[in-house]
């Protein structure tokens, strides 16, 4: 009996904070907006940060609280724009679909190996050892780093070098932010021209090491009738916000450099239906 009472004391009390504490938690809970966690279900929650934030649940987050745009999931495109857009009560602002893109052209049919390496099967380790081993100091290693990132699964070696088969891309960016030499970039899908190199050598330099190389003889640049190319340290860089897939720099490329891709992918398609 001695026991009962301050038994009954603690229960009590117990009761008594307990009650207080479930009336704090709802007094002062903060409120969470459930258009958050619509959004973050709508993402497809690869957290690849092609966005631009953290991951899928940050952007979701930041289109709520900061009004981030709702169409910078390269990975939904435009499906997963028109259900956050749904969500927010906006009109949907589509962006037009980005695939990468490899600067580089050098595959082992114009170009070689300066030493062998047998240490770990990687681009990013090779490239520790003097650039990387190929002769071209600025090319594709192909060993695949981009292969096993890649969330479209559409990033295949092939003849020692990087292959992207545009039409399997989700314009996810992880080969851009992967690839230890800076040769990956996303362009829009309707501009099909590409300039495929990156070295940073003169003309006569990279004629030595590579036969797709650029060397810098600025005939594309002469020939654009939109003043969407330039020779920029030895080599073509296209802005696409000016090209109009004229063609003209393709056409008078001595090297190969720079690529048509519509033909490639107008080939591929005769061949597939032969």
């Amino acid at each position: 009996m001695d026991y009962f009472i301050p038994v009954l004391i603690f229960a009590v009390l117990g009761i008594v904070s307990g009650m207080l504490l479930t009336f704090a938690s709802k007094i002062f809970a903060v409120k969470k907006d459930e258009r958050i966690e619509k959004i973050n279900n709508s993402l497809p929650n690869a957290n690849c940060g092609a966005c631009g934030y953290a991951g899928c649940a940050d952007y979701a987050d930041a289109i709520v609280k900061n009004n981030a745009p709702a169409n910078l999931c390269r990975l939904g495109g435009a499906d997963v724009t028109k259900l956050i857009s749904k969500v927010m009560g906006v009109e949907a602002e589509i962006r037009e679909r980005s695939v990468a893109v490899l600067h580089c052209n050098g595959n082992c049919n114009v170009t070689s190996k300066k030493f062998d390496f047998s240490g770990l099967d990687s681009c990013k380790a090779v490239s520790r050892f003097y650039g990387g081993d190929g002769l071209c100091a600025y090319g594709c290693i192909g060993l695949g780093d981009c292969v096993k990132v890649c969330e479209g699964h559409c990033i295949s070696i092939k003849d020692k070098i990087a292959n992207i088969n545009i039409s399997e891309c989700v314009s996810c960016g992880k080969c851009v932010k992967t690839c230890p030499h800076g040769l990956f970039s996303l362009r829009p899908v309707s501009k099909y021209i590409e300039a495929r190199c990156s070295s940073k050598d003169n003309g006569k330099i990279t004629s030595l090491v590579c036969k797709n190389g650029c060397i810098a003889c600025k005939l594309c640049e002469k020939k654009c009738p939109s003043d969407a190319i330039h020779v920029i340290d030895f080599h073509s860089v296209i802005d696409y916000d000016k090209c109009i897939n004229c063609g003209e720099c393709y056409k008078v490329c001595p090297t190969g450099t720079i690529v048509n891709t519509m033909e490639n992918i107008i080939c591929n398609k005769k061949q597939t239906e032969d």
